[in-house]
């Protein structure tokens, strides 16, 4: 399968410790030999600290913005480093790079592409324009709740849910894109109108990067439900 995986910054680096990148990497060595690989990474706190201090000196939020999107680029350089010569070395600014890169057989690894695109959006226009079959989002939570299961112990999880089903709850005052891990409309949508299969998962431990491929756990997004 050709299978696009998401990773939010947050998830993959922690306190300035390059472990994580290493297991990612180990797992994704180890896909690769079954599946064609594509990997967009997120920013996490570094790229809301680099924004922050640009918006204290009054940088206009198109500047924050690309500030943000060039922290996500140097993470995925990282992960390209820790990939070795399984990964191809450049980071794909665009689309078009990232399906042409993928041409060579090796994982392509790459951040945000413009502003006003989270890395969830990222990753979904990604798995339509390459003609992705499986599309992965790696979060800090099991699965996808219908409200933050940090605050609320009865929070209850779906094993399956539509992007309309999703798109109804984003409708709800109390439900916007950002509480939690909950994906942003952009994504949603074009989850949707592309049909991709989608499963949202705890992506703390990498080795649920293969037991998602698998349906073993998290949230399926069914297009066709």
């Amino acid at each position: 399968m050709r299978v696009v995986i998401t990773v939010g910054g947050s998830i993959i680096i922690k306190d300035h410790d390059y472990k994580k990148f290493q297991d990612y990497a180990s797992v994704l060595k180890s896909m690769a030999q079954e599946h064609q690989i594509m990997v967009v990474v997120g920013g996490g706190r570094t790229a809301r600290d680099y924004i922050g201090i640009a918006r204290d000196l009054g940088a206009s939020e198109a500047l924050c913005d690309d500030i943000g999107i060039e922290v996500t680029r140097l993470n995925a350089r990282i992960l390209i480093t820790a990939l070795g010569d399984d990964a191809y070395p450049r980071v794909p600014h665009n689309f078009a790079q990232a399906l042409e890169f993928s041409t060579t057989g090796k994982i392509v690894v790459m951040g945000g592409t413009e502003p006003a695109h989270s890395t969830d959006a990222v990753g979904s226009i990604l798995a339509e324009f390459v003609g992705a079959d499986l599309l992965l989002n790696a979060t800090s939570v099991d699965g996808l709740y219908d409200k933050d299961p940090n605050k609320h112990i009865d929070a209850r999880m779906f094993p399956e849910i539509t992007p309309q089903e999703m798109l109804g709850m984003l409708a709800d005052k109390e439900m916007k894109a950002g509480t939690y891990e909950f994906m942003d409309k952009t994504a949603i949508q074009i989850i949707g109108r592309s049909m991709i299969k989608t499963v949202i998962f705890n992506g703390e431990n990498p080795e649920n990067l293969k037991k998602a491929v698998k349906d073993e756990l998290g949230t399926v997004i069914m297009p066709n439900k």
